[in-house]
């Protein structure tokens, strides 16, 4: 049964700080950012966020891990008064290397048909 709470808190998680992302943090560095996923441990203390940027630059994606980190006591300040949870999941932003990796996955699979 908790494996299915769990579920639902990331996915809650999930739309929460996408939302805060888009209408409460006022950092340049983060306003590229979209959060692509969320895993929650299973009693509910931390949460890692992942997320994607759509500059392939390394400085773009350090600066908006710092502007992340920067930020997040204010992301779960207003994720506390959103969701009804005892305590707030610590929270812990991650680069989603899956977009990349599907890009890197297309680009040889494209080569193979030119040949």
């Amino acid at each position: 049964m908790a494996n299915y709470r769990d579920r639902r808190v990331a996915h809650e998680i999930l739309r929460e700080v996408n939302d805060i992302l888009r209408k409460k943090v006022r950092d340049p560095r983060v306003q590229e950012v979209t959060i692509t996923d969320v895993h929650v441990t299973g009693d509910l203390q931390q949460a890692t966020i992942y997320y994607s940027i759509l500059s392939d630059l390394a400085s773009d994606r350090q600066k908006a891990q710092i502007g992340l980190e920067k930020s997040t006591g204010l992301i779960r300040r207003e994720l506390g008064q959103g969701l009804s949870l005892y305590k707030t999941p610590e929270l812990i932003f991650e680069l989603d290397q899956s977009v990349q990796y599907g890009n890197k996955i297309d680009e040889l699979l494209r080569n193979l048909n030119k040949e």
